[in-house]
């Protein structure tokens, strides 16, 4: 197939949708832990039984069942709100239909989270604000019973036949425990290199302020393990697929060059789910057939197969980049683990406040000096900061200094806005003024002898 065609494809899949004349909207994402308050693992009755209460309760029409007839997905017409559980039903997932301000997605939210922790609650069951299921261990970390959840699991767990000079972590399940506080935001053509270069030079600052996902039990000093369980999986075998980009972009054209060399992994014929090894999305269509396993329902086996790869195959190019490029026009900002349920609005609002003020944004990082200039990429300084320990060399008073000033960035734009979205900032600023993040709260909890029981309510 020809290159050029299928760069005119990307370029109408990601680069067209942000072209002017777009009002703009937010969408947020809240993944949640569910939690077996005995500490027994997540009873899968309780949770169908809440998804149906639910849909009644708030006129939800079903658009997902599982192979054995459980419902994963339901969706709200009128407002586009959808609940679904992420990857395994021990991870809830409220996605909200696109909204100009973020007053009416809290208020939303926050009927949801009543209606289901009082449910929950009938069982022994609730829901939490951490990045890691604190009961990953006994719950039963499998997949939902679909072609595509199924074809995921598949693939995360076919690291042992890759013989690469690269790093695979031994949670190839983290699907099933981790969760996630996700924007997506409109993004603007004339500002898209602006956009991805001003954000990724930001996640260092994100990585001291929102860490929230420790692998208890696990002695790997990461109070943020999001970036790990994708980087060092089969995800991360193209690393243009997963975590930040290590390059300046000058144009969207920049931009279309990076897209073009990420890698594509699945494919869909009939029925059939299919997984193969990770090749560069330009040479899939240049090759005559691809060779991959699809899971045949008849045996309960993995089967090979042979297809043709077709141009229709873009819908399954899927990235996981910690500011990622849409079909929608949007930039959806994913490298924010789940958040204390108190502060469900603060990675919203941070991402919106500094989305409108994305110049100054960007003005303020190329200048600083306490964290860059020091002889590390804004890659280098993120996989530092998700440490429990900073490096030596940052100067820690002008490191929170600089967080403030962020901070105060999205503050001021959200202020301009109007709708008094900047109290959602509050906890972060409560952050830097500890200098703390909920990940390391949540160790001096658990040290000062606080039973992680306790640790559940309080971040609920």
């Amino acid at each position: 197939m020809d290159r050029k065609l299928i760069l005119d494809e990307l370029y109408k899949k990601y680069i067209e949708p942000t072209k002017p004349g777009r009002e703009h909207y937010i969408g947020v994402e809240f993944e949640m832990p569910i939690v077996n308050k005995s500490g027994a693992a997540v009873d899968f009755s309780a949770v169908h039984d809440l998804t149906r209460r639910f849909i009644e309760r708030f006129s939800f029409e079903v658009i997902g069942l599982d192979d054995d007839g459980n419902i994963y997905a339901a969706q709200n017409k009128e407002n586009g709100d959808i609940l679904s559980y992420d990857c395994s039903y021990n991870n809830l997932e409220l996605s909200f239909g696109r909204e100009r301000e973020l007053n009416t997605i809290y208020a939303r939210f926050r009927e949801y989270y009543s209606f289901i922790t009082d449910i929950f609650a009938k069982s022994g069951h609730a829901l939490t604000g951490m990045g890691v299921n604190p009961n990953w261990r006994v719950n039963r970390n499998i997949p939902i019973e679909t072609g595509r959840y199924r074809m995921l699991f598949h693939h995360l767990h076919s690291y042992t036949k890759y013989k690469l000079p690269m790093y695979f972590h031994k949670y190839p399940q983290y699907g099933t425990f981790s969760s996630a506080s996700q924007v997506q935001l409109d993004a603007e053509f004339d500002k898209l290199p602006l956009v991805l270069n001003a954000f990724s030079k930001l996640e260092p600052i994100k990585a001291l302020l929102f860490s929230n996902s420790v692998l208890l039990g696990e002695d790997n000093g990461l109070l943020c393990c999001r970036d790990m369980f994708w980087e060092n999986s089969p995800h991360g075998i193209n690393p243009h697929n997963i975590g930040m980009y290590d390059c300046e972009f000058s144009s969207s054209d920049d931009i279309l060059s990076y897209i073009a060399s990420t890698s594509i992994y699945c494919a869909e014929r009939g029925e059939k789910y299919i997984n193969f090894e990770p090749v560069n999305i330009v040479d899939y269509f240049s090759r005559e057939s691809v060779t991959g396993e699809y899971f045949d329902a008849k045996t309960g086996k993995y089967e090979q197969i042979e297809f043709t790869p077709e141009l229709n195959d873009l819908r399954y190019l899927r990235t996981f980049k910690f500011e990622d490029l849409t079909y929608r026009g949007t930039v959806e900002f994913r490298s924010v683990c789940c958040q204390p349920i108190s502060d469900c609005m603060t990675t919203a609002a941070f991402h919106l406040g500094l989305m409108n003020n994305v110049e100054k944004l960007g003005a303020l990082l190329d200048g600083d000096t306490s964290l860059y200039r020091n002889g590390y990429t804004a890659s280098e300084l993120r996989k530092l900061f998700v440490k429990d320990t900073l490096p030596e060399f940052v100067d820690k008073d002008k490191l929170w200094t600089l967080a403030k000033e962020i901070t105060d960035l999205a503050k001021q734009a959200l202020e301009e806005r109007g709708f008094g979205e900047e109290r959602f900032l509050l906890p972060i600023y409560d952050r830097i003024s500890n200098r703390t993040n909920p990940a390391r709260t949540m160790l001096t909890l658990l040290d000062d002898g606080v039973s992680m029981e306790k640790v559940i309510e309080l971040y609920s």
